[in-house]
């Protein structure tokens, strides 16, 4: 991909939702491989979905022969990013900001090549940060900085004007970001800083520093934010974010979330998180309109996001656990698999030893589980070959559950009919 192709990519997107000197910026790109950074907060071990957009970004840079910096804040992590949030962030430990530096650190490695020519930089700015005490930093940044300026920027405005206000702490954070621009252009020739579009205001505070202490001309873009039709962000269930660590959100999990996006946002999910090109884009666009119910697009963009996130094992132990919600074989899955699976599906804890000697009768086992009334029903239930045990339909009435019996370490599944499961788990 040549720069130009890659302003167009970023156009028909929809991945430019502000740039400093779009002119500019297109002439610089055209002039040869530039350096282009965006900073990660580290709040968590991992990334989450929104994350996933900005590594995109950066990525997409990469493809077209320029270097990224994936800059993680161990410094203005300490701070907290006012932007966007209506109150001030709890402030984290030296232990969890080293933690949660580490774990989104070995994320990132998945995602960007740090070899060849144009190799990505991991930087954190906590190691240039740690070398400035409070007076230096006053003195050789502070003063750089037009307090009126910082007060007109919106993410400024909006906390002042919010009941929690604004502490001098946050109100800081803005020269932190600006100066990690400097320091990038100064020492790694950085000319181009992206990010979301709630860091417009700290984008361009570090184009001003840059001017006022490097006098050099840098730029900044932004894309929008990730978020569905009606405005809320992406990235969010009942059970919480949407991460891209497998021990948080489970490859099925993830595959899910995905694989049920409404119609209305699938395609801008497709051209935001995706590197499916313009033509397979039109087409599942087509398809999608011509028959939503088939869910075509959604399934592309499930697999396409599970695939490059998790891997090929993790497509396959996504599909195959959404194949046992239909009735599908129950092959290789353990406790916690089955437990996301099941998550909303009633469930019984037993004792163990309920399994040993003769065993559970089949017929008690469903009244326990709740999908039989009485021990007549459970009969007339297994009679009519409407019940299934493990997915498997069992017609003998008779029949005592033993441990060889369970579809886990220590899960039964029960199903009456099509669609009406229950757990029995036994400690």
């Amino acid at each position: 991909m040549s720069e130009q192709d890659l302003i167009s990519e970023l156009k028909w997107r929809g991945l430019i939702h502000q740039s400093t000197d779009e002119a500019g910026l297109d002439k610089l790109l055209q002039s040869g491989p530039q350096t282009v950074y965006i900073g990660f907060d580290p709040t968590a071990t991992s990334l989450h979905v929104g994350s996933l957009m900005q590594l995109m970004m950066l990525r997409r840079f990469q493809n077209a022969g320029h270097r990224p910096i994936a800059l993680v804040g161990g410094a203005t992590g300490m701070i907290g990013d006012p932007s966007g949030k209506s109150e001030e962030r709890n402030l984290l430990t030296a232990d969890q900001l080293d933690a949660n530096v580490a774990g989104i650190e070995n994320q990132m490695r998945k995602y960007l090549s740090f070899e060849g020519d144009q190799a990505a930089l991991l930087l954190n700015n906590f190691d240039w940060m740690k070398e400035y005490s409070y007076l230096e930093f006053l003195r050789d940044i502070g003063k750089n900085f037009p307090v009126g300026a910082m007060m007109g920027k919106e993410s400024v405005r909006a906390r002042l004007g919010s009941e929690a206000g604004l502490s001098y702490t946050e109100f800081s954070y803005m020269l932190l970001q600006a100066y990690d621009f400097v320091y990038l252009c100064k020492n790694h020739d950085c000319r181009i800083q992206a990010g979301g579009s709630d860091q417009w205001g700290n984008v361009t505070a570090g184009i001003d520093l840059a001017r006022r202490m490097l006098s050099k001309q840098v730029f900044g873009l932004t894309a929008p934010l990730l978020t569905t039709s009606d405005g809320r962000k992406m990235g969010k269930t009942e059970k919480g974010t949407v991460w891209l660590d497998p021990e948080k959100t489970s490859p099925y999990e993830f595959f899910q979330y995905w694989v049920n996006v409404d119609d209305s946002d699938v395609m801008r999910c497709i051209a935001y998180l995706t590197e499916i090109d313009q033509d397979e884009y039109n087409r599942l666009a087509e398809a999608t309109k011509s028959d939503p119910a088939a869910r075509t697009a959604q399934k592309r963009l499930a697999e396409w996001l599970v695939n490059f996130v998790h891997g090929e094992d993790g497509i396959r132990s996504a599909q195959a656990a959404s194949k046992v919600l239909f009735g599908g074989e129950i092959e290789a899955l353990d406790d916690h698999q089955l437990g996301q699976i099941f998550a909303d599906v009633p469930n019984k804890q037993l004792n163990r030893d309920m399994l040993s000697g003769e065993g559970l009768w089949i017929v008690e086992a469903l009244q326990l589980a709740g999908l039989a009334t009485s021990s007549s029903d459970a009969r007339r239930g297994i009679k009519e070959g409407g019940v299934y045990l493990n997915n498997r339909r069992t017609t003998d009435m008779n029949l005592k559950l033993t441990e060889s019996d369970l579809a886990s370490e220590s899960v039964m599944i029960l199903r009456r009919g099509k669609k009406k499961y229950a757990l029995l788990k036994f400690a």
